[in-house]
């Protein structure tokens, strides 16, 4: 039997490190690092700036010029930052980490001009790699004219390797004519509970699948090796390092990142930290795990689960309360039903392991909100931390309740920039006003956490800083912001970038902020983020990513 007692105290903060000792091995040796003639920005400093930063083996022993240079000893490596700002690295609340990874080797779609050059583009990969499957490389319809593609768009230059590329958002995948047989999906293939095969006027699948019915092609698709799952992290990871990224949050639906990360970690450092989550259907498993093993280290921690309540927008599978303004018949597609997550969540929460929950639409999120207070009458009061994944369509209702039952709002600022071009039509006007309400949200007093979601967004939160603060769709059509009313400030964003994941991921004792004590984990930027002209955010250069006190990327 789990000892509910074990998971409920192991693991969720292992705390600062004793100051005392810290300060007395820096008045005793100096400083390992010195960081100087930098413009520091912390959470909750307002207009205070320090100009210095000392590091001692991996934490932060001495903030401000005077405390650095009285630190600082012969041995001390000092770096001029020549006036750059130094920020606490950023987290990445959302990523798929390891799909993510993968698609830095693989076709670029999302920039591809028209129908001919997207199948241009797979064409060369199939050309390149023949017979081998083509898994990479989003789509997104609504920059092709907006028709979801079909297999008749590639099954000429693929005629003999197998296709499953997903959409954007990964709630569809396009498959050609060869991953349609290797799957088995035929006319007379019936839908899977909670997921679409998308046919045309006779009834025969066109090539997308969506939400639970890509199970049917995945069973089918090779699984990579454990050494290459692993270098293409490794990849992955430094790709996160050049963007700033110290620390990553993966809210899975399996258990190869998770699975990849335990190898890695068993290697050494893995040079950025992960706060692994695994399906929350497999929470009796993640349980023993925890009895068994503990949360890991603050390099690879586990603990979390990750449920999924609907799909997506783009995919017209997201559940609303009333139905698509651009499909009268439909309203959504239940991923889970919910008396499963019901029963999940209260089971998973009852012995202290970490939920989160993905919901888009508006009816999505209120039914997860109602079943978190109702797990928490169940359970008890204590410091869960409940979590929605994206919260991206909100009914006013619910933008009160985030902060009325501390429940965190995990968002991902670029998908308003990108799903701006097109959301209206999907759900019309009215339903906008609680679409990524992120000002809302914070002026209610809620937790709000950003990132990525990559690779449905880039991996990289100067572009999801510019999508919050500016809100200018990336078609260049609201130059002043859409739905400005929802614009953030800067200060604001980089709360979310940095403490406030801390939080989200029970990291905020220490990392997230810059102070004693606290980890090593820096960013540093060649521009004031807190000064610039938002608009030339993008422009923004990452000059250095500090994790552990050590520098892993330098440009």
């Amino acid at each position: 039997m789990i000892d509910r007692r074990s998971l409920l105290c192991t693991g969720l903060g292992a705390g600062l490190m004793t100051l005392t000792p810290l300060r007395a091995l820096a008045a005793e040796r100096g400083l390992d690092v010195a960081l100087v003639n930098a413009r520091v920005w912390t959470p909750g400093a307002g207009g205070t700036r320090m100009s210095a930063v000392g590091i001692v083996g991996e934490r932060i022993a001495a903030v401000g010029a005077d405390q650095v240079k009285a630190l600082t000893s012969p041995r001390t490596k000092v770096i001029d930052l020549n006036g750059a700002f130094l920020m606490p690295a950023f987290t990445d609340n959302h990523t798929h980490f390891l799909i993510g990874s993968t698609t830095l080797s693989q076709a670029d779609l999302l920039s591809a001009k028209d129908r001919a050059d997207f199948a241009a583009r797979i064409g060369a990969v199939a050309k390149a790699r023949p017979g081998k499957w083509i898994l990479g490389g989003s789509w997104d319809e609504q920059r092709l004219g907006g028709a979801l593609p079909t297999h008749e768009w590639i099954d000429a230059v693929t005629p003999d390797t197998p296709v499953a590329v997903p959409r954007t958002d990964l709630h569809m995948y396009l498959l050609n004519t060869v991953a349609l047989k290797l799957a088995g999906i035929t006319r007379d293939t019936p839908d899977p509970p909670g997921g679409v095969i998308v046919r045309d006027a006779k009834g025969e699948p066109t090539g997308v699948i969506k939400d639970n019915a890509k199970a049917l092609v995945e069973r089918v698709i090779p699984a990579l090796s454990d050494a290459d799952t692993d270098a293409i992290m490794r990849q992955g990871i430094a790709h996160a390092l050049s963007k700033g990224v110290a620390q990553i949050h993966n809210p899975e639906l399996d258990w190869r990142t998770y699975d990849s990360l335990r190898r890695l970690r068993a290697k050494g450092e893995t040079d950025a930290r992960f706060y692994a989550f695994v399906p929350l259907p497999d929470w009796e498993k993640m349980a023993a795990i925890v009895a068994q093993e503990g949360r890991g280290d603050d390099w690879v921690r586990w603990g979390g689960l990750k449920a999924l309540a609907d799909g997506s927008l783009g995919s017209r599978t997201a559940v609303f309360h009333d139905h698509y303004d651009d499909a009268p018949d439909q309203t959504g597609v239940r991923v889970t039903t919910l008396a499963n997550l019901r029963e999940w969540i209260t089971a998973a929460d009852k012995i202290g392991l970490h939920v989160t929950t993905h919901a888009i639409g508006d009816q999505a999120n209120d039914d997860v909100l109602d079943i978190y207070a109702e797990v928490e009458k169940v359970n008890g009061v204590r410091d869960r931390r409940f979590r929605i994944e994206h919260a991206q369509h909100l009914s006013q209702a619910a933008i009160q309740r985030f902060a009325k039952q501390k429940v965190i709002a995990s968002v991902q600022p670029y998908h308003a920039i990108d799903d701006g071009r097109w959301a209206i039509k999907r759900i019309g006007a009215e339903r906008l006003k609680g679409t990524y309400a992120f000002k809302s949200l914070m002026d209610t007093g809620a937790t709000v956490t950003f990132g990525s979601d990559w690779p449905v967004a880039p991996l990289d939160p100067l572009t999801g800083l510019y999508g919050a603060v500016t809100r200018r769709t990336i078609d260049g059509a609201n130059p002043n912001g859409w739905l400005p009313e929802q614009k953030v400030s800067m200060e604001q964003a980089l709360t979310a970038y940095t403490i406030n994941n801390a939080f989200a991921g029970f990291m905020d004792d220490r990392v997230g902020k810059i102070a004693p004590g606290y980890y090593a984990d820096l960013t540093v930027l060649d521009a004031d983020l807190t000064t610039i002209d938002p608009l030339k955010i993008p422009d923004v250069k990452v000059l250095h990513t500090f994790v552990g006190g050590k520098a892993r990327y330098s440009a």
